[in-house]
């Protein structure tokens, strides 16, 4: 029997990965089930579950390729300019990225999950210690190049204002999901004057 390369097993797992995100845009996390994953994927059992333990693990899969996606993004606006984003721009960038992703809902469902199963509030805690990380490494940037512009130094002004531009992205994305007549386009426009720029 011929070995596996590693090729292979990437792209075995990457098509995992995207027909799990599938079913999850399709019908939220608690709906979802493996076999909705075993059947979107067109595989068997034995090769879902060679690759992932459960449900759990696939979703912490699904949510890290949408999170390096938003960091990508992130290097790209900032190599296509000639200076560091500022933080209004930096949380409209991430924020822009999820609106595309057709998984965004879901991750509001996963906040309350998080409350109550403590399995998912580890897996949400650690996205959301990665995403700060990445905001805060961008506002350390610009406050480094715009020394006039910042309280004290910068790595420390970037660690307290990272949580706060975080915090504006779970404000957008849970009145997109709620809210009739929330304007998207308004929120997004209005974030670069909301913040230091």
């Amino acid at each position: 029997m011929p070995r596996v390369t590693e090729a292979y097993r990437l792209a075995r797992r990457d098509e995992i990965v995207a027909a799990a995100l599938r079913c999850f845009a399709a019908k939220g996390y608690q709906r979802t089930s493996m076999a909705d994953i075993i059947d979107e994927s067109g595989l068997s059992a034995g090769a879902i579950y060679g690759h992932f333990s459960g449900k759990k693990e696939l979703f912490a899969a699904v949510a890290h390729r949408v999170l390096e996606a938003r960091s990508g993004e992130l290097q790209s606006k900032r190599a296509a300019g000639s200076a560091p984003l500022a933080p209004g721009e930096v949380i409209a960038t991430l924020l822009e990225g999820m609106r595309r992703e057709p998984f965004s809902h879901v991750i509001v469902q996963l906040w309350a999950e998080a409350v109550i199963d403590p399995e998912i509030r580890a897996l949400v805690q650690s996205l959301l210690h990665r995403l700060r990380s990445t905001v805060r490494t961008n506002l350390a940037e610009w406050a480094s190049a715009e020394p006039g512009r910042v309280d004290g130094d910068p790595e420390e002004w970037a660690t307290r204002l990272a949580p706060v531009v975080l915090g504006l992205g779970p404000g957008f994305m849970i009145q997109r999901e709620l809210v009739d007549d929330f304007d998207e386009q308004a929120y997004l426009a209005a974030l670069p004057d909301a913040l230091p720029h």
